[in-house]
């Protein structure tokens, strides 16, 4: 049994993809590289998995945890996700992987022998608003006999945090997420939309894998904007069959030329000259947050207009509900 157990316990050095062969996966060749290339080799391993939706991300953590294991590398593991998510993490680690996670719930947490639930369990997956807002919860994690080897955040696009003009707003799934990074050696966040289109939120979201590359303000020329080393983005179009087959049928978009009615194209005038007089009023506003409110709110009737007269007509009434100036009304 000593020899047989030692056997086992090096059966990485013989087997460089021993989690595949030992789970309950057809895994996939962006799957594989993911683990084996990409993450596998960073020790310690900080690092952003942004492939699109459908890449099977689920897959590739339950692999990353796996080796880990095999290798000696990990015995706490915390997976933090969206309620919806937790108990579709729980089944896919244990019916692929064989990995027996427990979700944190309050029952378990008053019902802990040693007060604190954290402590006497290794694979655990936790909500995250339910991190996020129970500051108890947080200070059990903290404790000194309680560190991680690996926390992964799913979704992790909500631990965002945003910048207005020179204020930084921090929301507290961000502040959770600066907790964990502190928690654990491995770190690793995984979404499908990490950047919203500035820059200086995604920085701000990368600072959570490395604080001190990604320190102060942002400014250009002054922080990296090249994260390749951090981060691995595939989409769609790029993912394969082991054949060389795309996995993903091809996505083909083209603009269908159409005549708009007399009426329509009225109305069509009118909405867009109401956009742009009303785009420069919120330019001029003092309150900046306000500017983007009502930036956003008047790009979406825009959108509806494109939707239907319908959809525009109904959204009128909501605009002026929401506080934004008076719609002027068109026949």
């Amino acid at each position: 049994m000593v020899s047989e157990a030692q056997r086992i316990r090096l059966a990485h050095l013989f087997d460089p993809v021993l989690a595949v062969h030992t789970s309950d996966i057809d895994p996939l060749p962006h799957q594989i590289t993911a683990v084996y290339q990409e993450m596998l080799p960073r020790q310690p391993l900080r690092f952003l998995l942004a492939d699109d939706p459908g890449a099977g991300k689920t897959i590739m953590a339950g692999l990353l945890i796996k080796e880990l294991v095999a290798r000696g590398d990990l015995q706490r593991c915390l997976i933090v996700c969206p309620g919806s998510l937790a108990e579709q993490w729980q089944d896919e680690l244990y019916r692929r992987f064989h990995l027996p996670f427990d979700i944190l719930t309050n029952d378990k947490l008053e019902a802990a022998r040693t007060g604190n639930w954290f402590l006497e369990n290794n694979l655990v997956i936790a909500r995250l608003d339910k991190l996020a807002r129970d500051k108890d919860v947080q200070q059990k994690l903290q404790a000194p006999d309680g560190g991680w080897d690996l926390i992964v955040c799913d979704e992790a696009h909500k631990l965002s945090a945003t910048i207005f003009g020179s204020e930084i707003k921090y929301t507290e799934r961000y502040k959770l997420g600066q907790l964990l990074s502190t928690l654990t050696r491995h770190f690793l966040l995984m979404t499908a939309t990490p950047h919203n289109g500035k820059e200086e939120d995604f920085q701000l979201f990368m600072a959570l894998l490395d604080g001190d590359r990604f320190e102060g303000k942002f400014r250009d020329g002054v922080h990296v904007a090249d994260v390749a080393d951090m981060m691995r983005r595939m989409v769609k179009e790029n993912l394969l069959k082991f054949d060389g087959t795309p996995l993903f049928p091809e996505r083909i978009a083209e603009t269908i030329p159409y005549k708009l009615s007399a009426e329509e194209a009225n109305l069509y005038k009118a909405v867009t000259e109401y956009v742009r007089e009303e785009f420069n009023r919120a330019g001029n506003l003092q309150n900046e947050k306000r500017t983007n409110t009502v930036g956003f709110a008047l790009t979406v009737l825009q959108r509806r207009l494109a939707s239907s007269p319908e959809a525009i007509y109904q959204s009128l009434p909501a605009a002026r509900t929401a506080g934004e100036p008076a719609a002027r009304s068109w026949k």
